[in-house]
């Protein structure tokens, strides 16, 4: 009778104790899960892929490749070992993009926040961060675009507990540009290009003053809108005060709308120097220009000489250039060693954290963090402002290329780094 009476009830007890392992073993899975979660470090990393800052993240995904080798089986922090993802995306060169990419990477939970190459990429990313309390390190702008672009003021405590920033400013820029100068006799009369920018406004209020200063006359047309056509006001006033020297901060586009027009105009044939930068960093920057390209003088963040190590990949700039090279069949950029020493520097931060899952843990960290890169010596410890540390810039010239490719890129001073060796002597421009 009693099993008579239990069998309707049966398949329904069956029914209840799988759905009773069922729910157990999803939370087990779950439980697991979110155990390998909290295993796993996240790294998010913007840069400008494409649009009109293209050049400076045309190798990106190669030093991500190589950082991702690197990392392929995690890092062990504080005794425990961690798995690590990197979380890459394409700003677009456009702000507006930079800034939304950078909530929906916060939205993911990334541990720590990247991003590379001039204030339209750099500065949202930051902002977003700093408002969401994400650990944030970057390179590749002056960093009193940085700093005051962002809304800090002189004398002040920093406004930023969560993001830092490391590279060149105005004075590595000022003691560069003195010291190459020196080396060709001019007139001292510099004609310069200062855009209305986060850049160009940072460099006319901290750079023009001071070179100045120093005894050059300094002949400025004013601010003029990225993606102007036609300079020819500024090409004719350069000509009648007989400007030797130009100094210019444009986008790659601009400046090469400037130098053939001034080509067109004869003011080329007056020049002795033509010092750029945010341009002609790249190869291919210099190459569209022809025939006026070789002796355009520039700056170096980063240069395949320079005699440091990367403590991630083990590389040294040589190593790293001939890879790329290997690989691509292109000439090496200085943004190669750039982006790997942002990667140097973050995770190292990781490394020193108590907790690499703690954001306050890795903001403390990146706080205290003196290491060397690929790109030399990071040490927010020291200034020259708070949530700053100094890189260099080393004077450099594009110049006809003596082996496979068609410029060569060469060291002519090191004032900002007398590590970095001095290869050639600079070269007067004139045409």
């Amino acid at each position: 009778m009693k099993a008579r009476l239990l069998a309707p009830f049966a398949p329904n007890f069956t029914k209840l104790m799988l759905c009773a392992v069922t729910a157990s073993s999803l939370v087990w899975s779950g439980q697991m899960l979110a155990a390998q979660d909290d295993d796993t470090i996240r790294i998010g990393f913007i840069s400008p892929r494409t649009g009109p800052l293209a050049s400076f993240g045309k190798t990106d995904g190669f030093v991500l490749e190589q950082a991702r080798l690197a990392l392929a089986n995690g890092m062990t922090v504080a005794g425990k070992h961690y798995q690590v993802e990197i979380i890459d995306r394409d700003s677009q060169s456009d702000p507006a993009r930079a800034s939304q990419l950078a909530k929906e990477l916060i939205n993911q939970d990334v541990d720590l926040m990247l991003a590379i190459s001039t204030p339209e990429v750099i500065n949202p990313v930051a902002d977003a961060s700093e408002a969401a309390g994400i650990p944030f390190i970057s390179t590749v702008m002056p960093w009193e675009a940085w700093y005051y672009g962002r809304g800090a003021k002189p004398g002040e405590a920093s406004p930023f507990k969560w993001t830092y920033h490391f590279g060149f400013g105005t004075d590595e820029f000022y003691r560069t540009y003195l010291s190459q100068w020196s080396l060709i006799d001019t007139n001292k009369k510099v004609g310069v290009m200062y855009p209305n920018d986060a850049d160009g406004n940072a460099i006319r209020a901290v750079l023009k003053p001071r070179i100045e200063k120093a005894g050059y006359t300094v002949i400025d047309p004013g601010a003029y809108e990225t993606g102007t056509s036609d300079f020819s006001s500024q090409i004719a006033l350069f000509k009648s005060e007989g400007v030797e020297i130009i100094n210019s901060f444009p986008i790659p586009p601009d400046f090469a709308a400037f130098w053939r027009q001034a080509a067109q105009q004869g003011l080329h044939r007056q020049i002795k120097i033509i010092q750029i930068a945010k341009t002609g960093l790249f190869p291919s920057d210099i190459e569209v220009l022809g025939s006026l390209g070789p002796k355009i003088a520039s700056a170096a963040y980063w240069h395949k000489t320079f005699p440091y190590t990367s403590p991630l990949t083990g590389q040294n700039g040589e190593a790293l250039a001939n890879l790329w090279e290997k690989q691509t069949g292109e000439q090496w950029t200085q943004q190669l060693g750039a982006t790997l020493s942002l990667f140097d520097a973050g995770t190292e931060a990781l490394k020193q954290a108590s907790n690499p899952l703690s954001k306050t843990a890795v903001r403390d960290a990146i706080a205290k963090l003196n290491v060397t890169t690929i790109g030399g010596q990071v040490d927010f410890t020291s200034g020259p402002v708070p949530n700053v540390a100094h890189g260099p810039i080393i004077g450099s010239q594009w110049i006809k290329g003596t082996g496979e490719f068609k410029l060569d890129y060469v060291i002519t001073e090191n004032v900002t780094d007398p590590n970095v060796p001095v290869t050639h002597k600079l070269l007067q421009y004139n045409h």
